[in-house]
């Protein structure tokens, strides 16, 4: 157990150098997080499949109920219950198209934390940066809680619970509590508690700030305690369901799964759920009385229950749907919580844009129409008036608009246009185009994956730390 401690400690010396410009230490926030003894329970576990590089590499490392796909190196870092899915690797020989530019593969990719302390934190290799096409690195960071680090290099960082850093190259950095961050390359910034930041420079600026009062109701966080609110409640309230998931070794699909879809052995599926034809329902995710239509799909941490959605809907990483109807093409992004009631359900039209970290929490029956983008925290049909626009209309802003607590710069327009090339982008890739011979995606390849466990020292001084463990074919 003391070396343990000693890398927790090493861990945090480390993060609190690099931020030391910002003059946080991280120490009071991290320290009593999760105690060492939970970080000595739980196995780790790898997935194999025909379709996945396989290379992994654990040195000095805890892996406590970690998951890992693909090319991964873990060095002097602690994993707890986290989701390491490299899945989207590039391969050697690969062409990565950036701008005007057309740049080869040198080498395979592979993931690379080193350095870190990650909890209950979502990776996924899909990057973007040009200058870094081999190496998926995260480095001297602290992620905690429902973080998702999503195509984002990081060094020197810490991420508070249900942040999200996506596409997004960042250094020495602060990422508050619910924040979420696309902006392509970040440095040395202190981004507040509740932010939501959207740029492409030189081309649109989209910005949110949560009102913090009414956000500390559904999270809140501060040093010498663990994150509490609505979100921590409603995922500990269902934590249970997930133990026999973990616990039994053979476990018999509970639904029917079609020949084209993927249902992850490691997901919760509760009674009168159906799944459609090419749907992915990815590791961690609950669906209880959810109804999936054609090419939709549940990514990691999410939670659909009492809920339908029509076909090629995303329900991003961490999203929850409680008590809703989806029409086609809808987008749920990341760490979104969108809460109807029984009797009062909320439905959201076709070609819709629910813009990531969302909050939508009704006691009212509420209806979005269709085709419009929305965004902050809505509770009934004055908060939805303030926080939404149709897309037509916003493509149509071409200097500078502020709605509420939103502002934007730029063009509307390329904002649009960027967010349904992505939306395009992840159907493709989660396999929701498939037509029974091409366009496989992840729903098809995912699907006979063989999972295999590993476990730390017991005992000694060692205990909890993993022996240094090479994995290839």
């Amino acid at each position: 157990m003391k070396e343990l401690d000693r890398l927790l400690d090493r861990i945090i010396q480390r993060v609190n150098i690099n931020l030391r410009e910002l003059e946080v230490d991280v120490n009071p926030l991290v320290k009593t997080l999760i105690p060492p003894n939970q970080m000595t329970k739980f196995y780790a576990f790898y997935g194999i499949t025909p379709h996945h590089p396989l290379h992994l590499q654990f040195r000095n490392s805890n892996l406590s109920g970690s998951y890992f796909l693909g090319k991964c190196s873990v060095t002097n870092s602690l994993l707890y219950k986290s989701d390491i899915r490299g899945d989207e690797l590039k391969q050697k020989a690969d062409v990565f198209k950036y701008q005007a530019y057309e740049i080869p593969v040198a080498e395979d990719e592979e993931i690379e934390i080193k350095d870190c302390f990650l909890i209950k934190t979502l990776v996924h290799n899909f990057s973007h940066d040009p200058e870094t096409l081999e190496k998926f690195f995260i480095e001297d960071t602290i992620s905690t809680h429902y973080a998702n680090i999503h195509g984002s290099p990081a060094n020197g960082c810490f991420l508070g619970p249900f942040s999200t850093v996506d596409l997004t190259t960042i250094r020495d950095c602060l990422v508050g509590t619910f924040s979420y961050i696309q902006a392509g390359e970040v440095s040395h910034l202190n981004i507040e508690n509740g932010t939501v930041w959207v740029r492409v420079p030189d081309t649109f600026n989209f910005m949110y700030r949560f009102p913090l009062q009414r956000l500390s109701n559904y999270i809140y966080f501060t040093a010498g305690s663990s994150p509490q609110g609505v979100f921590i409640d409603f995922v500990e309230d269902r934590k249970e369901a997930f133990q026999r998931v973990f616990n039994v070794v053979n476990l018999e699909p509970s639904v029917s799964v079609p020949s084209s879809a993927s249902l992850d052995r490691f997901a919760v599926i509760k009674p009168k759920t159906h799944i459609s034809e090419n749907v992915l329902v990815s590791q961690r995710a609950y669906l209880q009385n959810a109804w999936l239509g054609k090419g939709a799909n549940a990514q990691e941490q999410s939670y659909i229950i009492n809920s339908r959605l029509e076909g090629n809907d995303i329900t991003a990483h961490g999203a929850k749907i409680i008590e809703a109807d989806l029409g086609k093409d809808v987008f749920v992004g990341f760490n979104c919580f969108l809460r109807g009631r029984p009797g009062s359900r909320l439905t959201i039209g076709k070609d819709s844009i629910i813009m990531p970290h969302t909050i939508i929490d009704i006691r009212k029956a509420l209806s979005v129409p269709a085709g419009h983008l929305v965004w902050g925290l809505i509770a009934d049909e004055k908060d939805l008036s303030s926080n939404s626009m149709s897309l037509k209309d916003f493509a149509k802003i071409d200097t500078r608009f502020s709605k509420g607590n939103m502002v934007f710069e730029g063009s509307g327009y390329e904002f649009v246009t960027a967010f349904k090339e992505r939306i395009h982008h992840i159907l493709e890739a989660n396999g929701a185009f498939f037509n029974g011979h091409s366009n496989k995606g992840h729903a098809q390849q995912n699907q006979n994956i063989s999972f295999n466990t590993i476990q730390p020292y017991p005992e000694g001084e060692k205990e909890g730390l993993y022996p240094t463990i090479i994995i290839r074919p």
